[in-house]
């Protein structure tokens, strides 16, 4: 596959000797994470409006806010490729908005020196349109309520990728392994998705490609090595709380 310049590189490594059963229980083993993010994720709307400001004015994104803004999106990442985004690994995430350059996913999103004044007034909604309409086929997921003659109906709408994710944990869980050809379809509409999120919150002007690149290497590049720590050592991902071997 042909490399492309792009400013965002997401990365996911099928661990081997997945657990067949450990995915119908990760929704709990990630209820500290979720519980987390919730707040990180609000914390992250608000410095997006204030970096669009500073955009609109000075063309700019503080870089503070820029480096806070990826760590958030890489802790989520972390998490959707141990859940349900992926299933890609048993090795628990991290609770750190840093790159783990140990862990089995990863993302990079190079920061922009300078972005276009106009194109923040527009990019995030309109010109997004139509990836978004095509993500909404992708991703789409939630609790729909319908009303009918007598009651209102319920029901849930989990995505494509949802669906692929399913297959795969139904195929581990009878002792099969993870069928590559899903997890790459599943790496390429998460790597889509991301890249249409960084230019939706203004951390990029290069607007995504209208393609999906499969499999767990990205054809932009590798994620840049993580700067040394004081130490030397770099990060080392926290250990699972659950044996990743066959129950």
């Amino acid at each position: 596959m042909n490399t492309f310049d792009s400013p965002v590189v997401l990365e996911g490594r099928l661990d081997s000797g997945i657990s067949r059963a450990l995915w119908l229980v990760k929704w709990l083993l990630l209820i500290p994470h979720y519980v987390i993010l919730l707040f990180l994720w609000i914390a992250f709307a608000v410095l997006t409006v204030i970096a669009w400001f500073a955009i609109l004015f000075t063309g700019r994104y503080p870089r503070a806010i820029f480096d806070f803004n990826l760590g958030v999106m890489r802790w989520t990442w972390r998490v959707n490729y141990y859940g349900y985004a992926a299933l890609g690994t048993d090795t628990y995430p991290p609770f750190t908005l840093e790159d783990v350059p140990g862990y089995p996913a990863r993302l990079h999103i190079a920061y922009p020196e300078q972005l276009s004044r106009g194109l923040v007034l527009v990019k995030s909604w309109l010109l997004a349109i139509p990836h978004l309409m095509v993500l909404a086929f992708f991703l789409g997921s939630g609790l729909y309520a319908t009303q009918g003659t007598d009651a209102i109906a319920w029901s849930w709408g989990s995505g494509v990728v949802g669906l692929l994710v399913l297959f795969a944990g139904v195929a581990m869980l009878f002792g099969r392994r993870y069928p590559q050809g899903i997890f790459d379809l599943v790496l390429g509409i998460d790597r889509w998705a991301v890249r249409v999120a960084a230019y939706v919150c203004l951390m990029t002007d290069t607007y995504p490609p209208f393609r999906l690149d499969q499999g767990g290497s990205d054809p932009a590049g590798l994620v840049p090595p993580a700067p040394s720590m004081p130490s030397g050592e770099a990060l080392a991902p926290e250990p699972s709380p659950v044996g990743t071997g066959q129950p």
